[in-house]
């Protein structure tokens, strides 16, 4: 019963949050906030699924100044929660093939996010290229999804290095934003406890060169994995509390 009841209210809001998503986009496409303010909405849906978010920033200026933000991308919950962190002048990378599905590819469009192929490897490096050109232009940040895929409760992935090439090319900072393990999240329990969201401190790129992407993001991917942990130690013990 609560599956169907939250199915039904989720795709009645999911519903609304597209409608209001595609009004924006033709209001003001490609502008720079889109992603920000749609973020936020879907982010606003999260108590429905049963979830407690808790959004912190280690550094909360460093949304001041441009970055490539480095998400872990564990599921479809994502959606719900990583948003949540999702800061103003920032566009996010995504596969091509998103363009093609119905409705959402139409708005991830024109909210002013960036398709890649990645299949094309020529394609994908005259994309990041072309995102640093856009960062530089519109002074705007990226938010990527390093992994490439979902680690579905597996941990951190291995980190692809585009997003380390596309940060030394531009000079600017990484920053990873982990979300704790949401693999214990389903649709037909009442309570789903909490996921912490943190933006961690950013990892600077001056003095790099195209050489040294491979070795900083095997740096980085150290960094995020033992942060993860931690995240996920702390989620438990919250979780255990009563009425956490």
């Amino acid at each position: 019963m609560l599956l169907i009841a939250r199915s039904l209210i989720l795709g009645i809001l999911l519903f609304l949050a597209f409608v209001f998503a595609m009004v924006l986009c033709i209001v003001r496409p490609m502008h720079r906030d889109n992603v920000h303010v749609i973020a936020r909405i879907f982010a606003s849906v999260s108590p429905v699924l049963g979830i407690k978010v808790i959004t912190r920033h280690v550094q909360p200026d460093v949304v001041n100044q441009q970055n490539i933000y480095l998400g872990n991308h564990q599921n479809n919950f994502d959606l719900f929660t990583q948003t949540s962190a999702v800061p103003k002048a920032t566009v996010s990378l995504g596969k091509k093939s998103l363009a093609w599905m119905p409705l959402f590819g139409q708005i991830y469009w024109l909210t002013g996010n960036i398709l890649i192929d990645r299949k094309n490897r020529s394609s994908a490096f005259d994309t990041m290229a072309k995102t640093v050109k856009k960062m530089q232009q519109k002074l705007l940040s990226v938010w990527i999804f390093p992994e490439g895929t979902r680690s579905r409760g597996r941990g951190l992935l291995p980190l692809k290095v585009g997003a380390f090439h596309t940060a030394i090319a531009a000079q600017v900072p990484v920053v990873p934003v982990l979300a704790s393990c949401q693999k214990h999240i389903k649709m037909n329990r009442w309570n789903n406890g909490v996921v912490i969201v943190e933006m961690m401190a950013p990892i600077a790129t001056q003095g790099l060169d195209k050489n040294d992407a491979k070795t900083f993001a095997t740096q980085v991917h150290g960094i995020m994995a033992k942060r993860y942990e931690e995240l996920n130690q702390e989620a438990a013990a919250l979780m255990a509390k009563p009425n956490a």
